[in-house]
């Protein structure tokens, strides 16, 4: 369905019904597809999910400039998007760019967020302070900052680039065809330049991050090769609270399509163990 806010239209899934409320957000470069096996073991344990596309990927709205893309824009969607659908309290879970959004929802309003659940990306401090094997591994992002050479570099000789990078996506096919419509890729690479500036962020100094509130659970998958262990457990360090880590095997950096039970399960037992969402 499609969700007017102030700022931006949203397309949005939600299944309406359920004891307690699941917000899914979904990542780089995803739409809420990619929740596709977590919506209906979620629906099938009684859980209402509501998975919104993003503004900039799939079929949301697309704003015009850099700085609509900043990542606090997408919390105030998602706050407004649950005020609009009268949800007050939820488990929040989220992947990749996501997983960074949900900790900007949590801190920007903790009392809405029963459970934090991040997949794959851990705390922005931990992903700085995790070492040169990280930095490596996340060379693509200073890729991004360049507006114009990367949608260019990127959609050479027909996206060949952007399918290496993404090889391991299994709807690699389809993120490809999705990044085609004018606009798209580029709407898609600016969260990347609104949310880590070069100068502010990824080379600056130490920033003073304040902390999440638990429970928290981190999940990491030993095949990802865009982030290692130690950006996610080292996430502990920023939470104030209860914290859980968990190691899928074998999966890769899309966990939730590669080891849909595993992460299924991992994510009801932790809604199960905290109880339900406030009101």
């Amino acid at each position: 369905m499609r969700v007017e806010l102030s700022d931006v239209t949203l397309e949005v899934q939600d299944s309406a019904t359920g004891r307690d409320p699941v917000l899914l957000v979904h990542g780089f470069p995803d739409t809420h597809d990619l929740w596709r096996h977590q919506v209906r073991a979620l629906n099938a344990a009684g859980y209402r999910t509501i998975a919104p596309d993003l503004r900039g990927f799939g079929a949301s709205g697309r704003p015009e400039g850099t700085a609509a893309y900043d990542p606090a824009r997408s919390v105030a969607d998602l706050l407004e998007l649950l005020d609009r659908l009268g949800i007050g309290c939820v488990h929040l879970v989220g992947h990749d760019w996501g997983s960074g959004i949900a900790q900007g929802l949590a801190l920007a309003a903790p009392d809405r967020v029963a459970t934090l659940s991040l997949l794959s990306v851990g705390n922005l401090g931990s992903l700085l302070a995790a070492g040169w094997e990280q930095r490596q591994a996340s060379w693509y992002m200073q890729l991004f900052q360049l507006d114009g050479l990367a949608e260019d570099w990127l959609s050479r000789d027909d996206f060949a680039n952007l399918r290496e990078m993404l090889a391991e996506h299994p709807d690699r096919e389809e993120a490809v065809e999705r990044l085609r419509a004018p606009g798209a890729l580029t709407s898609a690479l600016s969260i990347y330049r609104a949310g880590l500036p070069p100068a502010e962020v990824m080379f600056g100094p130490p920033l003073p991050l304040p902390q999440l509130r638990g429970p928290v659970l981190g999940v990491w998958s030993t095949g990802d090769r865009f982030l290692t262990e130690r950006s996610m457990t080292g996430t502990e360090k920023y939470v104030d609270g209860s914290w859980r880590y968990e190691r899928v095997e074998g999966a890769g950096h899309w966990l939730q399509l590669d080891a849909p039970e595993r992460v299924n399960a991992l994510l009801l037992d932790f809604f199960a163990e905290h109880g339900r969402p406030r009101r």
